[in-house]
C-alpha cells in the first residue's frame, strides 16, 4: 500500500454530555471553529483513490486534536500551573476566535483526564497505528496530509487580524516536519488544480505537525487549510452546495495529484 494517509482533526460536531458549557450554545457559536464539511468536502476523493484517513467525531471545544493536554490554563483546568490566559484556545477552548467565552469556569482535572482518554488518545492512536503499519510494510518515508479548513479573514485573535487569506495554506512547522520536495508536491498540486495558495502563514502547522513530522525518521507531515469563504456562509455556518461545486473538482485532481506524486516519492512509481 502507498505510504499516503490523510488526518482531519477538526471536522467532528458532537459534543460529549458531560461538557455541559457547550450546550445550548447558539450554532453560529458553538460552530465558529469547527472545521464544518472538510471531511464532505474531501471524502469523495479519498474513498476514490482508495487513501486511507482518519477523522473524529468529536467537538475540538471540548477536546482540540491539534493540540496536546498540555495545553492548558487556569481558566481551563482547576490545578493548572499555566497562568490564565495563556491557551484560551488551547486543549479545551475558553474563547472563541471572536471572543465569544466558551467556558465560563474551569474544569476538573478528573473530567480532563476523561476527555483526554475518550477522544485524544483514540485519534492520536490510530495516527500511531498508520506510521507503525507502513514500516512494518518497509516504508522509507511516510507521507501525511493533516486537512483544516480556515476563516477568509483573521481575527483579533489570529496573527492577521483583518487579512484576507490565500484560497489554501500549507504549512509544515517553517520547514521542519516535512522533506522539501513533498511539501512542494502539495504546494504545486493544489495551484495547478486553480488555488490560490499561501506558505506557512498565518499558519505555520500545529501540535500533529509538530509531533509526526519527523524528516529524519523518514516521517513527513503537512498542513493544509482550506478557506471556507469557498464553500460555506461564515456567519450561518450553511454548507453553500453552488459553491462547493466549484471547488470540489479542483480539491480532487490536488488530491489525485499529491497521491500520483507520492507514489513516486516513495518509489512506488517511476519518475516521468
Amino acid at each position: 500500500m502507498l505510504p499516503f494517509f490523510v488526518s482531519i482533526p477538526h471536522s467532528g460536531e458532537k459534543v460529549p454530555d458531560f461538557c455541559t458549557w457547550l450546550t445550548n450554545l447558539p450554532e453560529p457559536i458553538l460552530m465558529c471553529d469547527v472545521d464544518r464539511y472538510v471531511d464532505r468536502l474531501y471524502e469523495p476523493v479519498l474513498h476514490k483513490e482508495m487513501i486511507p484517513f482518519i477523522k473524529t467525531e468529536w467537538h475540538r471545544y471540548a477536546a482540540d486534536l491539534n493540540r496536546v493536554p498540555a495545553d492548558v490554563d487556569a481558566s481551563s483546568v482547576i490545578g493548572s500551573t499555566n497562568p490564565a490566559g495563556k491557551f484560551n484556545r488551547g486543549f479545551h477552548w475558553v474563547i472563541t476566535t471572536t471572543r465569544e467565552t466558551l467556558m465560563p469556569a474551569p474544569i476538573p482535572s478528573e473530567m480532563h483526564q476523561k476527555l483526554v482518554q475518550l477522544i485524544y488518545e483514540p485519534f492520536h492512536q490510530s495516527i500511531r497505528n498508520h506510521y507503525e503499519k507502513f514500516e512494518k510494510e518497509g516504508a522509507r518515508d511516510i507521507f501525511h496530509l493533516d486537512l483544516h479548513s480556515m476563516p477568509s479573514l483573521g481575527t483579533s485573535e489570529h496573527r492577521d487580524p483583518g487579512e484576507s487569506r490565500a484560497d489554501i495554506v500549507i504549512s509544515d512547522s517553517l520547514g521542519k516536519s516535512s522533506r522539501r520536495d513533498y511539501v512542494d508536491l502539495i504546494i504545486n498540486s493544489y495551484v495547478r488544480a486553480g488555488f490560490k495558495v499561501g506558505y506557512n502563514w498565518p499558519y505555520m502547522g500545529g501540535r500533529v505537525t509538530e509531533q509526526y513530522g519527523e524528516p529524519g525518521k523518514g516521517h513527513h507531515c503537512v498542513q493544509a487549510e482550506l478557506n471556507r469563504g469557498l464553500y460555506m456562509d461564515e456567519k450561518t455556518k450553511a454548507f453553500k452546495p453552488e459553491l462547493a461545486a466549484k471547488i470540489q473538482p479542483k480539491l480532487q485532481k490536488a488530491i489525485e495529484s499529491i497521491r500520483a506524486g507520492v507514489a513516486i516519492l516513495s518509489g512506488a512509481a517511476p519518475s516521468a
